[in-house]
């Protein structure tokens, strides 16, 4: 019986020449950090609305079907927003589908994203936020 991690179906296995390169590119993290202007806060989202996990997220809400807000810890009102459909584990496969994301209306510090599916009717889907400031 093989040792190794068993790979989803859709995701073929990584071969040793693309782990090797990979292992050659990876830059090791620094104690220095980010610099003490620049703030990066995410959100992992189920698609019933529930924070999964997240840094610098406080709570998130599902509003409706594909609707969404999620509230952060300071206020992101002049922040870049970056959104992905993606499942909230590690592995697996997600279903496809489209994100809308911008700053939540009246709530400084929260951001309203929209989930589609491919037809691009509203629909529930589990995402990934990252907040750049």
């Amino acid at each position: 019986m093989s040792t190794a991690a068993k790979q989803p179906a859709d995701q073929p296995a990584a071969s040793a020449s693309d782990r090797a390169e990979a292992s050659a590119q990876l830059v090791p993290a620094t104690v220095a950090g980010m610099p003490p202007t620049a703030q990066l806060f995410w959100a992992v989202i189920e698609s019933t609305g529930v924070l999964v996990r997240g840094f610098g997220a406080t709570s998130a809400a599902r509003l409706g079907v594909g609707i969404y807000q999620v509230v952060f810890a300071h206020d992101v009102s002049r922040s870049a927003f970056v959104g992905t459909i993606g499942l909230t584990g590690s592995l697996g496969s997600s279903p496809s589908g489209e994100i809308a994301v911008v700053g939540r209306a009246g709530v400084p510090n929260g951001v309203f994203v929209q989930t589609f599916n491919s037809a691009g009717a509203s629909a529930d889907r589990s995402f990934h936020l990252t907040v750049s400031s």
